[in-house]
Parts: C-alpha cells; sequence; structure tokens
C-alpha cells in the first residue's frame, strides 16, 4: 500500500531499528514504547487487519505467532513473561492499519487491560 508507513519500513525505505527478519516477516523496536521492550512484528505484506485475513492466511498467522515467540526469547523476556496484543480496527485502538503484533514486555504489566 503506498502511503502505509509500514509497506515503508519492510520495503527499506524508512530505517528501522530491526531484531529480525525474514522473507515475510520484520521485527522492529516501536518509536513510541509502551514498555521496556516494545517490539512490532509485522508481515512484509500489507494486510489491513486480522478482519481482512480468511482461511487461507492461518500459516502467516502461525508464522506471526511463532517469529513474535522467538523475538520474545532472543530480546530475555519470555522468562518472566510478556504480553502480545493486536488491534484491529479505529475502535480496537488500531492506528497504522497494517496488520501489526505489539510484543510488550521488560517489566510487570498492568493485570488489566483498563
Amino acid at each position: 500500500m503506498e502511503d502505509c508507513i509500514f509497506c515503508k519500513i519492510a520495503a527499506g525505505v524508512i530505517p528501522s531499528n530491526k531484531v529480525f527478519e525474514n522473507n515475510t516477516i520484520l521485527a522492529f523496536h516501536d518509536i513510541h514504547p509502551l514498555a521496556p521492550t516494545h517490539i512490532l512484528v509485522i508481515p512484509k505484506k500489507h494486510y489491513t487487519n486480522l478482519e481482512t485475513l480468511d482461511a487461507t492466511d492461518q500459516s502467516l498467522l502461525g508464522h506471526l505467532l511463532h517469529v513474535t515467540n522467538l523475538v520474545a526469547k532472543q530480546e530475555n523476556i519470555a522468562k518472566d513473561g510478556y504480553r502480545v496484543v493486536i488491534n484491529c480496527g479505529s475502535w480496537g485502538g488500531q492506528v497504522v492499519h497494517h496488520l501489526h503484533i505489539h510484543l510488550l514486555g521488560g517489566r510487570k504489566l498492568a493485570d488489566t487491560l483498563g
């Protein structure tokens, strides 16, 4: 998608602090972290959000979650625990309309989502 900031990051047009990359997924530090560790895990191909996926995208979702787990271990937050969040749509809190996973950790997070 032409105006999507995450597509530009995935294409290397906008720099990012990468922590993982393969042919289909990129993970990088969020520029506005909400926790000591706040990493975004995105598919390189543009998908607006979970709503736009169907049954043929199950392997992509599994791969995104697998990479999220790998990155949590790589960033040394897996042992103590971490939070995985996917916002969907404006009412769900999605600001960038490119499917992405927030990986949050590095401190004890609140017990409730508010």
